[in-house]
């Protein structure tokens, strides 16, 4: 997990910083300013657009009386990238536009939901449970490897009739 925090804050960041001076090297310092400015403000709008429609299909599908699954990960992939783009960097915008487009989301929501499906048939799926007081440790937990059967007797969603 520190690798993954390490990884997110510190080396990201500076693999965008020398990608941003090598940018500035080429095309120099105000076209790199603006560059960067101008992916900020677009994709502002473009997520703005695109998570505005994302919110309707929820509303549309709730009032339908459909779970909205989709659409609620769209509005996900949509604030994801949203952030993405309001961070400055070439990286971070390609990913933050990927999210925004509606194709290259749809392509990327593929692909994560085929390696959860992977990981949960694998009965490699990790969760994390932090349990709230004095207890600050983390409890690991896996999801699939429990065997098909029965419900539980706890399962109070099952009818009585």
């Amino acid at each position: 997990m520190l690798s993954r925090l390490i990884f997110l804050f510190v080396t990201i960041p500076l693999v965008e910083l020398a990608i941003l001076l090598q940018v500035g090297q080429w095309i120099g310092l105000w076209p790199t300013v603006g560059l960067v400015v101008a992916t900020g403000i677009g994709g502002a709008a473009l997520a703005r657009h695109q998570g505005l429609r994302a919110f309707l299909a929820v509303q549309r599908e709730l009032a339908e009386g459909r779970l909205p699954g989709r659409s609620l990960l769209d509005g996900l992939s949509v604030l994801v990238g949203g952030a993405f783009l309001l961070t400055p960097g070439i990286l971070t915008d390609i990913a933050g536009f990927s999210l925004l487009l509606p194709m290259s989301r749809r392509w990327l929501q593929r692909m994560v939901r085929r390696r959860m499906e992977r990981q949960i048939s694998e009965g490699t799926v990790q969760f994390r449970v932090f349990t709230p007081g004095g207890d600050s440790s983390t409890h690991w937990g896996e999801v699939g490897t429990r065997p098909p059967g029965p419900r539980d007797a706890s399962d109070h969603s099952q009818s009585t009739d």
